[in-house]
């Protein structure tokens, strides 16, 4: 938008006929250059931030909102258990005033090294505060996977409530001449994740079938937010094998599940032989899509579908 004395000053450069003269390129650069510094002001001010995983971004944004440049470690596709930094990412982090961690299997092995490329960094765990989950096994909601826990808090609104509460006061932290922006934008996202989950628990109230079978156990966060049960395919990033197929397959046709969920981070092959052995389907849902809010009501939707509810 032009400023009252930009305006003032193209006025006044063509009553005195200056825009048509030899000097007329030079000004029109003085111009565009009044035009841009603005907006290149702004973007130098803003806060430099490192996430783990797109849906990250999608919170930094909503809470930081023109005050935030957000850079993501694990690009759309990509699997966070088995990423590796690129050195272009690594050299971009000496500038991050702030990295976000989330948990993902990536992290235990490069948050080191990612401290190191940046010490001045500040390092914020989104998990503070949250009661986390172990990791399935593949007949129930034992400890599966040596232990583990799981890392997919994202799958919970109410969840992403509480890390969003952590982003706006680390911002404000950082930047304390913005908080004013940094609560407004936290209420705004925090009455949007009210609404997405009170939709998603109406949507899911009367399934006829609470259990799903997903082959990556991405939704145990998700499942205990509405009370459905998660019912895994692989464990530990691992296959299943014949055996333990067979036994999914059982266990499959003793709940009466008819779809099985996959993600395409993960190979879809065995989803779809556990689909075929139960004469169900296979639903592709991605829990690392960067537009959470809208992915979350697409994935509720499916759910409704796949357990006996209309969306």
């Amino acid at each position: 938008m032009r400023t009252p004395w930009l305006r003032g000053l193209i006025r006044t450069m063509a009553a005195s006929g200056l825009i048509r003269t030899r000097a007329a390129p030079l000004l029109w650069l003085l111009v565009i250059g009044a035009l841009l510094l603005p907006g290149a002001a702004v973007a130098a001010q803003r806060l430099d931030v490192f996430v783990s995983i797109l849906p990250q971004k999608y919170f930094v944004q909503r809470v930081g909102g023109v005050h935030v440049a957000v850079s993501v470690m694990v690009g759309p596709g990509q699997s966070p258990a088995t990423y590796a930094p690129s050195p272009r990412q690594i050299v971009a982090l000496s500038s991050a005033r702030v990295y976000f961690r989330i948990g993902v299997p990536f992290e235990d092995a490069w948050m080191g090294r990612i401290e190191a490329a940046n010490p001045r960094m500040q390092v914020v765990d989104l998990r503070k505060g949250i009661k986390l989950r172990r990791m399935p096994a593949v007949h129930g909601e034992g400890h599966g996977a040596e232990g583990l826990y799981d890392p997919h808090i994202w799958t919970s609104p109410p969840l992403v409530r509480i890390m969003a509460a952590h982003i706006r006061d680390t911002l404000i932290r950082l930047d304390p001449a913005h908080r004013a922006d940094y609560e407004a934008n936290y209420r705004r996202f925090a009455a949007d994740i009210d609404r997405l989950d009170a939709q998603i628990r109406a949507q899911l109230a009367h399934a006829t079938n609470r259990r799903f079978m997903d082959f990556h156990p991405s939704w145990g966060y998700f499942a205990a937010a509405y009370g459905l049960q998660q019912i895994p395919i692989e464990e530990g990033g691992k296959e299943p094998g014949a055996r333990a197929l067979a036994d999914v397959i059982d266990k499959a046709r003793a709940d009466h599940i008819r779809v099985v969920f996959v993600q395409k981070q993960f190979s879809e092959a065995t989803g779809d032989a556990v689909a075929s052995a139960i004469g169900g389907k296979v639903v592709a849902v991605d829990p690392l899509a960067e537009d959470w809010m809208n992915n979350l009501r697409r994935v509720a939707a499916a759910f409704a579908r796949g357990m006996g509810n209309s969306p």
